[in-house]
């Protein structure tokens, strides 16, 4: 379910969860990373309403994360297939998995990653490619890059000021305010 405000912002986190955030949305993307690929097995996995369902995987399609495909001809019957750009979402779903499990899941661990040729149970750990080192808060950051829009650049400065000990008042660019 599309929400056009985040959609249409320059932050990526932003445009993600304006393209996907919804909660039925990563349940079909959990789903279809187990395995799933038809309408009445990702509806009876989550019991999801068929109407809800439907518009999820059209969104879905729409934004270029599962495609259609035909498997039966008589009757006409599709199911649903993960793009590349849906394969890539396999770590944010990897991660919610991790999180949830140490957060969340007081009475112990309902799902877990496992190495197939071990059942070795994993934990996940963000690394920066090119050195293999763990991306931690001290040692890496999040900054504006080529394409950031004012607002972007404007909250990365007052950050960077409020760290220093001189920030004013926080006043987002219009950007983000109602004009009314």
């Amino acid at each position: 379910m599309k929400s056009d405000p985040l959609y249409q912002m320059s932050c990526p986190i932003a445009r993600s969860l304006g393209r996907i955030g919804d909660s039925w949305s990563m349940l079909i993307l959990r789903d279809m990373f187990a395995g799933l690929t038809r309408f009445d097995e990702l509806q009876k996995s989550s019991n999801i309403a068929p109407n809800i369902l439907t518009r999820r995987l059209k969104d879905l399609v729409e934004d270029g994360l599962l495609e259609r495909v035909a498997y039966c001809e008589k009757p006409l019957r599709y199911e649903y297939h993960l793009t590349q750009m849906g394969r890539d979402f396999r770590p944010v779903i990897l991660s919610l998995l991790q999180w949830g499990n140490n957060w969340l899941a007081p009475e112990g661990r309902s799902m877990q990653l496992v190495e197939r040729s071990s059942g070795r149970v994993v934990e996940l750990e963000l690394t920066d490619k090119q050195t293999g080192r763990a991306i931690t808060a001290t040692e890496y950051a999040s900054v504006p890059g080529p394409a950031a829009d004012e607002a972007v650049r404007y909250r990365h400065e007052y950050v960077q000021q409020k760290r220093a000990g001189v920030a004013g008042k926080f006043v987002p660019p219009s950007i983000y305010r109602d004009p009314s």
